[in-house]
């Protein structure tokens, strides 16, 4: 009976995430608000009952009361985070807002899953973790809204961004052959994911005031301070990130195709020299190009992603019908593959939509805004966010070397998850910040109407 509920359950499971990808994209046609109203509900109930049924083969199959104790827990959690947020902020954007949501409840799924035989001490971190960001971060649209001297800051978050960098160069501790890591009293975090905030904010206000060139070339310098830090860190994905959301916003800025081809070619000229000089860059690139070989050493990373994701088919293994745990590292860098294993190809290739959808409506947001600050953090943050996702699937199916880095919202780890959250707070901000000024707006111009004299016939 266990076993007939767990491959019935894969099937629902894939028809929900289906559903609620094609509803995601249909809503973004429509203008009409009592139609938006419906799609938005038919999201929000998916979204419980896949949590739900993925709890429910959990319990079944692991048989643990701390599963019982999690779920309800995450109930309260998504309960408080949808009334919270859609009450303070009546103008938010639902359908980002939903995204990121499902994109939570996925990582507490597999998480879960993937921590059981650690009493789920995970799962639990990455609940607690996830729901205080959210309930710290409904202060961030306020702040957004009435602090507009943020936009003049530019420099002194480039400064404070370098010195944190430095500082976890000199003091920081190696963790998966990166010193991107500080240890303060057994608490481990990664303060670049916080730099990031910092990195985007500043050059979007220093992108916003000039463009000549001789400004440009010192700006552009204080990027590539950034990125030479990290690569002295080993965190070449973190480099990466950081460089490309330069390149676009620099980009974007300026509208000069010369800055993009001279970014291109800076990035290569960068690759070709990091596997030169970087004995791990060299292993992670021989791995990629034949882990079977180095099945058993360098490889086996790579290799375990692709049994896994083979393994799962279209329609998957089902939850805890699979071996996710023998991917290293599977609950962070490798989630996706663990995903793919379980709940299959077409759940994976879903996740990957919605991800997508992630990222339009952000740049949809970046649009709404005349004024450039505004404009390049939206659009930073969303170019940030969609280059770290292709990172990390980009790496686990073997597209491209494995970089190391984390599937914002789905993986474990808290200094990933706070700055996804903050990122997500801050766009969510901006888009409440265009809808008031776009009412406002509305309400001038009617009051305008109504004070302009009407020329009646003698």
């Amino acid at each position: 009976m266990v076993n007939l509920l767990s491959e019935m359950s894969k099937y629902v499971i894939i028809i929900l995430v289906a559903i609620y990808t094609y509803l995601s994209y249909r809503v973004l046609g429509i203008l009409d608000k009592a139609r938006q109203g419906g799609i938005y509900t038919n999201m929000k109930l998916l979204i419980f009952v896949f949590h739900f049924i993925s709890y429910a083969i959990l319990f079944i199959n692991l048989k643990s009361n701390w599963l019982i104790i999690l779920y309800v827990m995450e109930i309260v959690s998504l309960f408080i985070i949808f009334g919270f947020y859609q009450w303070v902020y009546v103008n938010l954007s639902k359908p980002f807002l939903y995204n990121m949501v499902f994109l939570l409840v996925t990582g507490y799924i597999m998480i879960a899953r993937l921590s059981a035989k650690t009493y789920y001490d995970k799962a639990f971190k990455q609940l607690i973790i996830a729901t205080a960001a959210l309930l710290l971060c409904l202060v961030v649209p306020i702040i957004i809204e009435k602090l507009e001297y943020l936009r003049h800051l530019g420099w002194i978050y480039g400064i404070l961004g370098i010195l944190i960098l430095l500082g976890v160069l000199f003091w920081g501790v190696e963790n998966y052959g990166a010193t991107n890591w500080v240890n303060i009293k057994g608490v481990t975090f990664q303060p670049s994911e916080f730099v990031k905030i910092l990195f985007v904010f500043c050059f979007a206000s220093l992108l916003s005031r000039r463009k000549d060139f001789k400004y440009i070339v010192i700006v552009s310098a204080l990027a590539a301070v950034h990125v030479v830090i990290l690569v002295a860190e080993k965190d070449l994905g973190g480099a990466f990130i950081f460089f490309i959301t330069y390149l676009m916003m620099l980009y974007t800025a300026t509208a000069k195709t010369l800055y993009l081809a001279a970014g291109v070619a800076a990035s290569v000229m960068a690759s070709v020299l990091a596997y030169r000089f970087f004995s791990h860059v060299r292993v992670r690139v021989k791995a990629w190009k034949d882990p079977w070989t180095l099945i058993d050493k360098e490889g086996y990373q790579v290799a375990q992603s692709l049994f896994a994701i083979g393994t799962g088919g279209w329609f998957g293994m089902g939850l805890t019908k699979g071996l996710p745990t023998s991917i290293p590292v599977a609950d962070s860098d490798f989630i996706f593959s663990a995903i793919a294993e379980e709940l299959g190809g077409f759940f994976a290739i879903c996740l990957v939509l919605i991800c997508l959808n992630y990222f339009v409506l952000t740049i949809n947001i970046a649009m709404r805004f005349e004024k450039e600050f505004y404009k390049l953090i939206a659009l930073g943050f969303g170019v940030m966010y969609a280059f770290q996702v292709f990172l990390s699937l980009g790496g686990a199916i073997k597209l491209i070397p494995s970089t190391g880095v984390t599937l914002p919202f789905v993986s474990y780890g808290g200094s990933s998850v706070l700055c996804s959250i903050i990122m997500f707070s801050v766009i969510q901000g901006l888009y409440v910040l265009s809808q008031d000024r776009n009412e406002d707006g509305k309400r001038r111009k009617k009051q305008k109407e109504k004070e302009i004299p009407v020329d009646s016939e003698a």
